[in-house]
């Protein structure tokens, strides 16, 4: 599959095989014929080599052509239930982030080093679930805690951003919100102020799903996959970079929040 590629798409869960590099492929996914709900697109480039037979990889090899034009294979589905779980973390290459206009950032892998002070965290989850959660744990804890087996309320892997929550991370009772969109604003802070006082809780549930969908202008430290086994961290640009270097992408990703 040399000239071929294999993509992870998160929103919504697939594992594709195409003849588009990863920016035409973000492009063509965001606002091509495969246009779907939340307009924005989180997709993973899996390592060309890998094979399992829990997919049909028989279909890339035979479907995954240039056409009769001589364009590019746009897309060739191999699995859309249980993809994530089924694709070790180790086959998972760059992380793509792409608008709902189709512009594309890409996040390589980093060394994650958690944060030494405790503060509270806010976490987007992508898939296999969406919700918003609220956590004492930090990234690489949560993703232990929300992939344990053992849990009643568990995934087998998981792959979600850190949302900022600003002066709310150390003071959710008075710290400020000048500067925070999320949608009840009161509801976070009884949320973030119990989960300081509880022990026994480390985790709850803030939305059930984020309706404004990818919230790529509150992202802080970046994206994160893990489960019991593995972990790997996506760092997200500063602010300084993204609008310098990634600046036509940073203003795409802030429009699409107006929309």
């Amino acid at each position: 599959m040399s000239d071929k590629h294999l993509y992870l798409s998160l929103i919504p869960q697939a594992l594709i095989a195409s003849m588009l590099e990863p920016k035409d492929f973000g492009s063509y996914y965001a606002v091509g014929t495969q246009v779907h709900v939340q307009g924005e697109s989180i997709f993973f480039e899996v390592d060309p080599e890998f094979r399992s037979p829990d997919f049909p990889f028989h279909l890339a090899d035979e479907r995954c052509m240039p056409k009769a034009n001589g364009q590019p294979k746009n897309s060739v589905y191999l699995g859309i239930y249980h993809v994530l779980s089924r694709i070790p973390i180790s086959a998972l290459g760059n992380l793509y982030l792409v608008t709902n206009d189709g512009k594309t950032l890409t996040l390589t892998r980093g060394e994650y080093q958690p944060r030494v002070e405790p503060k509270l965290h806010l976490y987007q989850e992508f898939c296999p679930i969406n919700p918003m959660v609220a956590s004492r744990l930090e990234p690489r804890d949560f993703a232990t805690s929300i992939t344990d087996s053992t849990h009643p309320v568990h995934v087998p892997r998981i792959v979600f951003s850190e949302l900022r929550l600003g002066d709310l991370a150390h003071d959710p009772k008075n710290g400020s919100v000048d500067d925070i969109p999320y949608s009840n604003i009161t509801h976070l802070r009884d949320i973030l102020q119990e989960l300081q006082v509880r022990e026994d809780k480390a985790s709850k549930l803030v939305l059930k799903q984020v309706k404004e969908g990818v919230l790529y202008r509150m992202v802080e430290g970046g994206f994160y996959v893990g489960d019991q086994d593995d972990f790997a961290f996506y760092p997200y640009p500063s602010l300084a970079d993204l609008e310098d270097q990634y600046r036509s992408w940073w203003r795409s990703a802030q429009l699409s929040a107006l929309d």
